[in-house]
């Protein structure tokens, strides 16, 4: 499973890709609007530090518009994806960057019709919002389990579920059992993947000991 990073932050960003569990960042017009920075200019210094896809995403509701965004935001460096909404405008410049063998990440996914339509439009990923759907008392985790089987039905479509708006670790491992190809976490939720109480008290019970023996390795 690919683990992206949902952040414009690229301190954030930095930190975490020199741990090697980075395979590519998403951001959006939000989280790039909170960083106070040139969208172009940040993208191209996260496209610089991680090897994989770097979402970018349109701000144009028109399918040419779009295209022309996409012109520009391709043109930073070679590994940014194209991230467009969920609509037919978006599902159109899907195709026609699709067909030019670029990455296209759809977004803003909320049910398994649209993930179909997306992977019928030549999306490289689809990025069903889980933790939004849970906000409003629907099954986010559902979503993907629906996704997975639909896809999994049909061989031809390639297009990988990139799980979105994940809130908390119970997220992330259900996605990981449904068997979701990607997951784009906030560093927050990454970073506390590795938490469990039991292994800060088995390492203080370690050092404990190790101290009371009186030896050192080096």
């Amino acid at each position: 499973m690919k683990f992206f990073v949902d952040s414009a932050d690229s301190e954030a960003i930095q930190e975490l890709a020199a741990t090697g569990m980075v395979d590519g960042v998403t951001t959006n017009p939000s989280l790039v609007a909170k960083s106070g920075r040139d969208f172009k200019e940040l993208v191209a210094e996260i496209c610089d530090m991680v090897d994989g896809p770097v979402s970018a995403e349109v701000t144009a509701i028109e399918s040419e518009a779009m295209l022309k965004e996409a012109d520009e935001l391709l043109a930073i460096a070679d590994n940014v994806c194209i991230k467009v909404p969920l609509t037919w405008d978006g599902l159109k410049a899907t195709r026609a960057l699709a067909d030019k063998g670029k990455m296209v990440n759809v977004t803003l996914c909320f049910s398994a019709n649209q993930a179909l339509l997306a992977a019928k439009a030549g999306a490289a990923f689809i990025s069903p919002f889980v933790g939004r759907l849970d906000d409003i008392g629907a099954d986010g985790m559902g979503l993907i389990a629906d996704i997975r089987q639909i896809y999994d039905n049909y061989p031809e479509l390639e297009t990988e579920i990139l799980v979105a708006s994940v809130r908390s670790p119970e997220h992330m491992r259900a996605s990981a059992l449904i068997g979701a190809d990607v997951a784009t976490l906030p560093p927050d939720v990454l970073k506390s993947l590795i938490s469990h109480p039991l292994t800060d008290k088995g390492l203080d019970a370690f050092l404990a000991d190790w101290q009371k023996s009186g030896q050192s390795i080096a």
